[in-house]
């Protein structure tokens, strides 16, 4: 992919890994856009010359507002990704647990199916063209704790499959990003071990830049999450995980 003459949207760009990659396809020379649902934020990034649009990707009306005034302002756009997200915790022994899952399932799947389906006509028209989504390593090896998360992640990817092999022939390609837990948006609070922002940024692009774009961009952090079933260690990883279920109220002691 030729990172130095796109056209992008970023929907959830606003913070964390998307407000980076933003920030590296603007250096890299790429017209950007980014979508999302803090109205500070996006004042903030249209003051470094990038576009901002309001979107609420559990919201389809707000969706096809984003898009008409995406489409209005950058006819040319080529480059759609979708990674609004959240990642809440959950006890599966407590029925309360319900909303967050749907709140989840909303945001990270169906808000996922909304972009791509806002999006998919015109790049259909262009007859060339990148959606790229982005799951996780938890939807390779579960966390435990955020059980919906996983669900949902692991559903994109299929749906990311599914939607390369539909599109097939027509110049519109899918590009799956594999984050692990990386540095941002607080995930360092979760895991300190979790991958500076930047470095992860450095992988990204490297790997974007490749020709052919690969179908799944892996970092080397997130190949044992990816491969673990393949590996032989997914038991033994998932146990390992498993031990994060002391984060929830009342399993803590």
């Amino acid at each position: 992919m030729d990172l130095s003459d796109r056209t992008v949207l970023i929907v959830g760009g606003t913070s964390g890994i998307g407000r980076e990659l933003a920030r590296r396809f603007a250096a890299a020379g790429s017209t950007v856009a980014v979508g999302g649902r803090s109205a500070q934020a996006l004042r903030e990034q249209t003051g470094e010359g990038i576009g901002a649009f309001e979107v609420d990707v559990t919201d389809a009306a707000s969706v096809a507002r984003a898009r008409d005034a995406v489409l209005a302002r950058y006819p040319g756009l080529d480059t759609v990704v979708t990674m609004s997200g959240v990642m809440l915790l959950e006890d599966l022994r407590d029925p309360a647990h319900f909303e967050a899952a749907r709140t989840t399932i909303d945001t990270n799947l169906v808000g996922t199916v909304r972009i791509i389906d806002a999006f998919t006509p015109h790049l259909l028209r262009r007859g060339a063209g990148t959606f790229v989504t982005v799951t996780s390593g938890i939807a390779f090896l579960p966390f435990p704790p955020m059980p919906t998360y996983a669900a949902s992640k692991a559903a994109v990817h299929a749906y990311s499959e599914a939607l390369r092999a539909q599109l097939d022939g027509s110049g519109v390609g899918v590009v799956e990003l594999v984050p692990p837990a990386v540095a941002a948006a607080g995930q360092e609070k979760v895991n300190p071990n979790a991958l500076p922002l930047g470095d992860f940024a450095d992988e990204v692009m490297r790997l974007l830049a490749q020709n052919p774009t690969p179908d799944e961009i892996l970092v080397e952090r997130v190949l044992q999450h990816r491969w673990a079933e393949r590996d032989g260690t997914y038991a033994e990883l998932v146990a390992r995980r498993s031990q994060a279920l002391s984060m929830l109220p009342g399993r803590q002691g």
